[in-house]
């Protein structure tokens, strides 16, 4: 009986240290952001997404014209084709099948140059929120913040976004 009350003793002082030490523990701050919505809405993301869509424009432009030449020299084959001498028709054939391939070449080049200019943009801007988020954390004492993307759940009071993008404006203000 001594032993069974022993081990019951032994077992509840167990139980009484991991409990106080769970309990002594600090509550772990989380924040999450909404990339996405930091780039719709900051200044800067913005001016992003104006600057991709103002050059994307310009290349379409630009390939659309090069698209237009290529199509009249095409119809005025086909139109001449019947009297032409068969060395000028190869002659036309040839300075078509030139055009096509600068056409796609272009248009290979506008395409990774677009993708540069995306990439490029988009690493600065992830730099200016990785440092923002650097001085959130430590200044509001956070133990972790994520995307919010990557969790499945998370209640909106732990949203910093709006703070987020509040200093993010400020930043790129000052930069201008």
């Amino acid at each position: 009986m001594r032993a069974v009350k022993c081990t019951f003793a032994i077992s509840l002082l167990i139980i009484f240290i991991f409990t106080n030490s769970l309990f002594a523990a600090d509550v772990a701050k989380i924040g999450v952001i909404d990339l996405q919505k930091i780039l719709e809405t900051s200044t800067a993301g913005k001016s992003i997404q104006a600057q991709l869509k103002k050059q994307k424009e310009q290349m379409e432009s630009d390939l659309k014209q090069k698209g237009s030449e290529i199509e009249k020299i095409s119809k005025r084959l086909e139109r001449e084709a019947m009297v032409m001498s068969k060395e000028m028709r190869e002659e036309k054939e040839r300075e078509q099948r030139i055009k096509i391939n600068d056409f796609k070449s272009l248009q290979k080049k506008y395409r990774s140059d677009l993708q540069k200019l995306e990439v490029g943009l988009m690493n600065q801007l992830q730099k200016d929120i990785k440092e923002i988020v650097d001085v959130i954390g430590k200044k509001a004492g956070y133990l972790l913040i994520i995307n919010k993307y990557s969790v499945l759940y998370s209640p909106g009071s732990i949203d910093i976004t709006g703070d987020l993008i509040k200093k993010l404006n400020a930043k790129t203000a000052k930069r201008k």
